[in-house]
């Protein structure tokens, strides 16, 4: 576990995200493609090289995806509504493992998918629910649910290390974990990283972004990002200070910026798949070398 002086540190962030949440009116866009960051932690603009042809979009993010195939699991014992969902590979293992964290709107079938993605690519996928069962229809209830959770950020943080013990008592898991989100869940990621117990890799896709060097100091693994150059809750520029703030914190770091892409391109390519295909299958590839150079 992080030491305790941690939580208060995760609790500054945790606040700093649920703020921005607010604030940027929710999740959701449009799309095209630019790379951005470099593990030396400055920005550039040219195309990425991934090899695409290597590889294709999961359908979850392309709207095609069939009814979830996995399971409801409880897993946070303080709250007995809270409910994730478990996605599982086939075989034996033991796998690596995901913890999925969702929008703002809560646990719902779009993320549910994107776990049977991952456990389609090898990892055992809990995608969890930090609304105690509940997710949001509009605006209004997604902001109502996120200024509840914002009362409580220790409870967050304590929901996800659930998570993580429950996914680390499997024996078809391998003890190595990394966490996943998107917009709200993005940002809960990163605070997660430097509040939550120790776990081996974080992946934000337009999260939240957190810019204070030594409170990224408390992170001890590499951190993947996926940000759009059009979003205006996090602009590029938002996004060159995390990555600079990154550097001085000694954090390894693999950060793109996606050209005339808006915020929640990825998760979302069926909103305009002209423009967020490409880009999204760009930050998926690099997902996958990430993932299996952190968790295997």
């Amino acid at each position: 576990m992080k030491r305790g002086s941690d939580r208060s540190h995760s609790w500054l962030a945790m606040s700093a995200l649920f703020s921005f949440a607010v604030l940027a009116g929710g999740c959701g866009g449009s799309a095209e493609s630019r790379e951005t960051s470099h593990s030396d932690g400055t920005a550039a603009d040219a195309p990425a090289q991934t090899e695409l042809q290597e590889t294709s979009l999961p359908a979850a993010v392309l709207g095609e995806a069939g009814p979830p195939r996995g399971q409801p699991i409880g897993y946070f014992n303080a709250d007995p509504a809270t409910t994730g969902y478990l996605a599982v590979p086939e075989g034996d293992g033991p796998f690596p493992a995901v913890i999925l964290i969702h929008e703002w709107n809560g646990l719902v079938d779009r993320v549910r998918q994107v776990a049977d993605a991952m456990a389609d690519e090898g990892y055992v996928a809990l995608a969890a629910d930090l609304y105690g069962g509940r997710t949001g229809s509009d605006r209004t209830e997604n902001i109502a649910l996120m200024e509840e959770a914002q009362a409580d950020p220790d409870r967050i943080i304590a929901n996800l290390d659930a998570a993580a013990q429950l996914l680390r008592a499997r024996p078809d898991v391998t003890g190595k974990i990394a966490t996943m989100g998107w917009c709200f869940g993005g940002g809960v990621a990163l605070s997660y990283a430097i509040g939550g117990e120790n776990h081996d890799g974080t992946a934000i896709f337009y999260g939240r972004l957190v810019q204070d060097p030594e409170l990224l100091s408390e992170i001890d693994h590499p951190i993947y990002g996926t940000f759009a150059q059009m979003d205006r809750g996090i602009p590029p520029d938002e996004v060159e200070r995390f990555a600079g703030a990154l550097k001085e914190a000694g954090i390894e770091n693999d950060l793109h910026i996606y050209d005339d892409v808006q915020h929640g391109f990825w998760l979302w390519v069926d909103r305009d798949p002209e423009n967020s295909a490409g880009p999204a299958l760009d930050a998926w590839v690099r997902l996958k070398a990430y993932l299996k150079r952190v968790v295997g």
